[in-house]
C-alpha cells in the first residue's frame, strides 16, 4: 500500500469539491489528517501547495500536492484501487463516468451560486436552469440505485452527492422544493445518506443554510 500514513486534506467544512474526497478517502478506509482552511485567509501551505489556482481542496500525498477535486478524486482511486473501486474498469464506462463527473463540475457549483445568491430575473432563470441541470441528471441515473449501478456508490455518485448538502439552502433562499421536481434524483440522494461515509462527510443542511446567510450578509445579498 503506497504512503498510507502520510495523506492531508486541506479542505473546508462547507465545499462540496473537499466533501467528494473526504467521501472516497472514508470509502477506502484511508487515514489522513484533514487541515481546515479559512478561505479569506489563506494558510502558507495552501498557497505553497497550490500556488497556480490557490484553491481548496489539496491532497497532500508524501509530501507532493494533487490540485482539482476531480483529479484527486481520480488519483485516490488509482492510489488506492484495491477497496471500494469508483471508476468502472471498462474503458467505456470509465468514460462515462468522467464525462458526467465533468457536466456536474461545469453546471452545479455556477449556477447553485445564482440561485442562493440572486434576486429577481437572475435567480429565477437560474431556478430554471438548475432544474434542467437535475433532470437531465435524474435521465442518465434512470432505473439504477445509484450512477456507479446498483450495487456501489461510483465516481459520479462521489461527484455529486455533496451538492445534495446545499439543497435545502437552494430551496429556501430561491423558494422551490427540488424533490417536487426531481423525485428520483432526491431518492437517489437519500439512499446515498444511508452509507456510513457519505452521511458522516456531509454537514448538515441547516449548517450550510446558516454558512450562506452569512456570505449574503458579507457580500451584500441579503
Amino acid at each position: 500500500m503506497e504512503g498510507t500514513n502520510d495523506v492531508v486534506l486541506l479542505d473546508f467544512w462547507a465545499s462540496s469539491f473537499g466533501m467528494r474526497l473526504r467521501i472516497a478517502l472514508a470509502l477506502k478506509g484511508i487515514q489522513y489528517e484533514g487541515r481546515e482552511e479559512n478561505l479569506f485567509d489563506k494558510s502558507p501551505l495552501l498557497l505553497e501547495m497550490n500556488s497556480v489556482h490557490k484553491k481548496i481542496p489539496v491532497l497532500i500525498h508524501n509530501g507532493k500536492p494533487i490540485c482539482e477535486s476531480l483529479i484527486i478524486l481520480e488519483y485516490i482511486d488509482q492510489v488506492w484501487h484495491d477497496k471500494y473501486p469508483l471508476l468502472p474498469s471498462d474503458s467505456y464506462d470509465r468514460s462515462q463516468a468522467r464525462f458526467w463527473a465533468d457536466y456536474i463540475d461545469k453546471k452545479i457549483y455556477s449556477t447553485g451560486r445564482r440561485v442562493w445568491s440572486g434576486k429577481g430575473e437572475d435567480q429565477e432563470e437560474a431556478k430554471k436552469e438548475f432544474i434542467e441541470i437535475f433532470k437531465t441528471l435524474e435521465g442518465e441515473l434512470g432505473d439504477k440505485t445509484y450512477f456507479g449501478g446498483d450495487e456501489n456508490l461510483g465516481f459520479v455518485d462521489v461527484a455529486l452527492v455533496p451538492f445534495t448538502s446545499w439543497f435545502y439552502s437552494y430551496e429556501t433562499c430561491a423558494n422551490f422544493s427540488i424533490e417536487a421536481e426531481c423525485p428520483k434524483l432526491v431518492a437517489w440522494a437519500k439512499r446515498c445518506m444511508k452509507i456510513e461515509c457519505v452521511s458522516n462527510s456531509l454537514p448538515h443542511p441547516h449548517k450550510i443554510y446558516a454558512y450562506v446567510l452569512e456570505l449574503k450578509n458579507k457580500f451584500g445579498l441579503a
